[in-house]
C-alpha cells in the first residue's frame, strides 16, 4: 500500500515514515518544510536504506495537490502538516485556522476526487480541554478548546466526521495524541525546530547543551503534587506505530463510512518537574530553570486511558518517559556536533 505522509519530514512524520517501511508500506512525503529541512530526509535513509519520494509541497496549495494524486495512486493518506505551537495560535488565531483547516479540505476532496479510501488525522488531547475527571477516555466531553490550534483540531476531527458520513468513499481514523516526546535510538532523525522551541522537551535539550540560557517552567501553582502541570509523555517511536496500527485497522473496514477516534497516550501522567527530574537522572545532566508565570492556553493536566486503543487496534505503548530523555538528548549532542 502506497501511504502519503503530509508533513512527513516533521517531527511525529518522520517517524512515521520509518515505521511504514518497516511494516511494508510505501510512504511518499510531501511537506513545505515551514518547520522542518531536508536533512531529516537524508535520517530516514540512513535509518531504512531507502530513498523515499519526496515532494516540497503546501497542502493548501488544490492545484499542486491534484496533480500529486494524478501523478501518484495513493491507498491511503496520514495527515501530519499542521500549525502546531499553542501560544503562537492565541497570538495569531487566523494563521492556524486558515492553514490547518484549508489544508484539511484540500486533501480530503482529493482522497475522495482520486479514490483514495483511508485516511489517518493527527489530532490532539486538546479537544477536551480542561477535563473534569482524568483520566479522559473518547468518551469524555470536548470542551471549547484553550487555544485557536486546540479548536483547529477539534473543528478537522467534525469536518472528517461529517465527511465520511455523506457517504464520500473516504473512511477516518483521527488520532488524539497526547504529549509526544524522545527521538530514534539511532540518534538520525528527532524534534528539529526552527527557531525557539513551542514544546518542552526540545527547550530542555537545549538549555542542557548550552544553546538557551534557562528554561522557563510555567506555573508553579497549579493544583498537581509539585505545582506544575500534568501531562502524558509518549515516545514518539510509539506515537508512530499507532500510525501503522490505524492504517490497518481502516484497511479492513468493509464499512464505506467507517470513522473513529482513539486516545494515543501510555496512560500515566507526569508533571513537568518530574520530567525534568527525571532527565537529569538519565542523562547525568543538571537543568538551569526558573518557575515563571502560567502560560495562556495550557490545561492544568491531562492523561489518557488507553483502552480502547490497546483493545481495538492492539497497540500500547512500550518505551518509558526515561527512554524517550534518553533518546531526545542523545539526538541534541549528535545535532550540536554536527552545528
Amino acid at each position: 500500500m502506497k501511504i502519503l505522509v503530509t508533513g512527513g519530514a516533521g517531527f511525529i512524520g518522520s517517524h512515521t515514515v520509518v515505521e511504514l517501511d518497516k511494516a511494508g508500506f510505501e510512504p511518499v512525503i510531501i511537506d513545505n518544510l515551514y518547520n522542518s529541512n531536508r536533512g531529516v530526509l537524508e535520517g530516514i535513509k540512513k535509518i531504512t536504506g531507502k530513498d523515499f519520494p519526496f515532494y516540497e509541497i503546501d497542502c493548501n496549495d488544490t492545484q499542486k495537490v491534484r496533480e500529486l494524486f494524478e501523478k501518484e495512486k495513493f491507498d491511503g493518506i496520514i495527515h501530519f502538516a499542521a500549525y502546531k505551537a499553542v501560544g503562537e495560535s492565541v497570538e495569531k488565531p487566523l494563521n492556524y485556522y486558515e492553514n490547518n483547516l484549508i489544508s484539511l479540505m484540500v486533501l480530503l476532496r482529493a482522497a475522495q476526487e482520486f479514490k483514495v479510501p483511508n485516511f489517518v488525522f493527527s489530532s490532539s488531547c486538546t479537544v477536551y480541554g480542561q477535563p473534569d475527571e482524568i483520566p479522559v477516555t473518547e468518551n469524555t466531553p470536548r470542551k471549547p478548546a484553550n487555544s485557536p490550534y486546540g479548536n483547529t483540531k477539534a473543528i478537522g476531527e467534525d469536518i472528517i466526521r461529517d465527511y465520511v458520513h455523506a457517504k464520500s468513499g473516504v473512511k477516518a481514523i483521527s488520532l488524539r495524541y497526547f504529549n509526544p516526546i524522545g527521538a530514534h535510538e539511532s540518534a538520525l532523525i528527532g524534534e528539529l525546530p526552527n527557531g525557539v522551541p513551542s514544546n518542552l522537551v526540545p527547550f530542555i535539550t537545549q538549555t542542557a547543551a548550552g544553546l538557551r540560557k534557562s528554561l522557563t517552567v510555567f506555573g508553579s501553582d497549579y493544583d498537581t503534587s509539585d505545582g506544575t502541570c500534568i501531562r502524558d509523555f509518549i515516545h514518539v517511536v510509539d506515537l508512530a506505530k499507532a500510525h501503522v496500527k490505524a492504517l490497518e485497522l481502516l484497511d479492513a473496514q468493509t464499512e464505506t463510512d467507517f470513522y473513529d477516534v482513539f486516545n494515543v497516550g501510555t496512560g500515566e501522567g507526569y508533571t513537568v518537574l518530574e520530567l525534568i527530574n527525571t532527565f537529569e537522572e538519565v542523562n547525568g545532566v543538571k537543568l538551569n530553570y526558573t518557575i515563571g508565570p502560567r502560560r495562556e492556553g495550557d490545561v492544568e493536566k491531562i492523561y489518557a486511558q488507553s483502552d480502547k486503543v490497546n483493545n481495538v487496534m492492539k497497540w500500547y505503548a512500550e518505551k518509558t518517559m526515561a527512554n524517550a530523555l534518553r533518546d531526545a538528548w542523545n539526538w541534541q549532542l549528535k545535532i550540536t556536533t554536527q552545528q
